[in-house]
């Protein structure tokens, strides 16, 4: 397939804000019977009747949150929906509805929102989602995108980061570090190009990490499952700066203590290859990595019958009087504390 060396470029000046929210937003459909009015109008119309509503919000700038030297912008707006979707999940909620807000540069023409945008639409077909609104404007300093997530859960259903007790277990859904080996392999292959723009990365032995990076997937599934396994669990957050932070916020905000098992921390083969190929360790890489969208909960010691051999959870340890603090059983039977070194974006760099 040969390429179009001159694509089409529509500068946004001439749709205007209001010309561009329509053309973005067109093909979006409502799907929630909780939509009574989505765009179009000065404010969006919501009916939850009987239910909660969770409402969560994140900000991501350029050079911060994102290098689009290697994020596709399709791919960034799939991923910025996943990360306020994956909020939404962990309140044990079902996520309803998005707003969407960008401030860009001159140097981004119509065509680049356009793929934008189809990340965003293809994220709210899957995940069942309606774009209810959000604003545009104009940016100095690249792209700046904040999206807008809301849902809906019964009382009996909202989980918060409080509510773990001593000996409830720890569980997390899926495999950690995936998506922070994702981005070392991009960050390589980003010098790599620096040096030689003729070179062509050779990514398929790493497509699972780079996917996990680039394309994340929020855990709808999870509180769907638990609702079929009966089980409710007692505290939950999602993990995206890193496992050993959350653990944190969920012992700190439940004033508990824990003890994490490191073999029992889910790893994928290829994050354990690509830590190797890094020499990184890939515990500190679990730990620390963030960006894995993965659940994080607790649940009484009498639902593990339920959860028991379920291929999408792991029970990685459990929780213990606030005085006991937080550690780390090493493969060794070594007991160390449980320190966050997650990922911080007011962080200054070395």
């Amino acid at each position: 397939m040969i390429e179009d060396k001159n694509p089409q470029k529509t500068d946004l000046e001439k749709l205007g804000e209001f010309g561009l929210i329509a053309h973005l937003t067109s093909n979006f459909s409502v799907k929630q019977k909780s939509t009574v009015k989505g765009v179009g109008d000065d404010a969006a119309v919501l009916d939850f009747k009987d239910v909660k509503t969770v409402l969560t919000t994140d900000l991501l700038v350029e050079g911060i949150h994102f290098d689009l030297s290697y994020m596709p912008l399709k791919h960034l707006g799939y991923k910025a929906v996943m990360v306020n979707l994956s909020d939404v999940y962990a309140m044990n909620a079902k996520a309803t509805q998005i707003t969407v807000s960008i401030a860009v540069s001159n140097r981004f023409p119509l065509e680049a929102l356009e793929e934008l945008y189809a990340g965003i639409h293809q994220a709210c077909k899957i995940y069942g989602v309606d774009l209810i609104g959000g604003d545009t404007t104009s940016s100095k300093t690249g792209m700046l995108l904040s999206i807008t997530a809301l849902g809906e859960v019964s009382d009996k259903r909202i989980t918060y980061r409080k509510g773990a007790k001593p000996n409830d277990l720890l569980v997390v859904s899926g495999d950690l570090g995936g998506a922070y080996m994702g981005l070392q392999v991009l960050e390589r292959e980003k010098e790599v190009f620096k040096v030689n723009p003729n070179n062509q990365p050779d990514l398929e032995p790493y497509s699972y990490i780079v996917e996990r990076q680039l394309k994340p997937e929020a855990r709808k599934d999870i509180p769907e499952l638990l609702a079929q396994l009966n089980v409710q669990p007692t505290s939950m957050i999602d993990v995206s700066d890193g496992l050993s932070s959350e653990i944190l916020h969920l012992c700190k905000s439940s004033a508990v203590g824990c003890n994490v098992f490191e073999d029992k921390i889910p790893l994928d083969p290829t994050v354990i290859s690509a830590c190797e190929e890094f020499k990184l360790d890939s515990t500190l890489v679990a730990l620390s990595g963030g960006e894995d969208y993965e659940l994080l909960f607790t649940i009484a010691q009498n639902d593990f019958d339920n959860i028991k051999g379920n291929p999408s959870l792991t029970v990685i340890g459990h929780m213990t009087d606030e005085s006991e603090g937080t550690s780390l059983i090493t493969r060794a039977n070594t007991k160390i504390p449980l320190t966050a070194q997650g990922w911080n974006s007011f962080e200054s760099e070395a």
